[in-house]
Parts: structure tokens; sequence; C-alpha cells
């Protein structure tokens, strides 16, 4: 049986080599490093994706935002405002560029007479699925460097990671 190849380095491997910061866990900090590096990646390739369709990422988010509601595709102009953590009036230059594009329209509220809600217009829902579907493909190749069964083992680690964080911020009162 020939002899087991070392595992192959990346350039975090070098940075945690050279840190020396006693009592730091360079474990955790190759964890960390790992993360944030691939979220920054992902972010990057969806800005380019969202890009060649001619949305700006918030644009992007912004039609995913109303897509999760589900029909009729509503959410008011606060709550996309809270859940992009933008100012109302940054929300309302968004969405005055999207309603330029005929991407999404602004309709009386019915639940209140001095309100709007927002909705996807049929053009939206099509581009923002096209959107999801292009950055869905790109994800699948860097991800295809994991078997089904790695990537089931790395979204229940993930997911515990992302449990514990939620557990601290319901402690902070913060969720």
């Amino acid at each position: 049986m020939p002899p087991a190849q070392p595992p192959r380095r990346d350039h975090v491997d070098d940075f945690v080599d050279a840190l020396d910061i006693p009592g730091l866990d360079p474990v955790v900090e190759g964890i960390v490093d790992r993360i944030s590096g691939l979220h920054w990646r992902l972010r990057r390739n969806l800005e380019e994706t969202v890009a060649e369709l001619d949305l700006k990422l918030g644009e992007y988010l912004t039609l995913t935002a109303l897509h999760s509601t589900g029909r009729p595709y509503r959410r008011s102009p606060g709550e996309l405002a809270a859940r992009a953590d933008l100012s109302s009036g940054a929300m309302t230059a968004r969405l005055d560029r999207l309603e330029e594009r005929g991407l999404i329209r602004r309709l009386p509220n019915p639940d209140d007479r001095r309100g709007i809600v927002v909705e996807l217009t049929e053009e939206g829902l099509e581009l923002g699925r096209r959107a999801a579907l292009m950055a869905g493909e790109r994800e699948s190749v860097v991800t295809s460097a994991l078997t089904a069964r790695e990537k089931d083992q790395l979204t229940d680690l993930l997911r515990r990671l992302m449990l514990r964080f939620e557990e601290q911020e319901r402690a902070r009162g913060e969720r």
C-alpha cells in the first residue's frame, strides 16, 4: 500500500502557521479564516452573476426577499429595509430603480390606508429566478469538490455553528 499523501495546503495554512500569538487556537483561526474567505468569494461570485443580468447585489436580494414570501410576493418597504439593514431612504432609492425597470410595483397597503406594499411583477419574478438559477449553477461548481456525504456532513456542521450564534444572539436579546 503506497504511503498516504499529505493533505493539500491552502493559503490559510500558511497564515495560521505564521501566527505567533500565545493562547490563540490555530485550529479555530483556520476554521474562521476559511469560512470568511469562502463568504467573500461566494459573495463576489454572486455579485458577478447578477451583474450579468444588469442587477446589483442589493437589488437581487430585494427580489429574493419578495419571492420568499410566496404569492402574491409582497412586503412592506419597512420590512424590506429591515431585512436588508438599510435606512428607509436607501430602500426607497433601491425600490425606485427596481420599479423603473418594471421589476416591482408599489401598491396601496390593504391593511393601512397610509401605507404601501411592494410587489414583484412577473418580470421581476422571472429575472430573480434566472439570477438564482445562474448563481446556483456557479455554486454547484464549487461544491462539486465534495461528495454527497461530505455535503451532508458540512451542512450539519455549519448548522451547528449557526445555531450556536443564534443562541448567543437570543441570550443578548438581539433576535
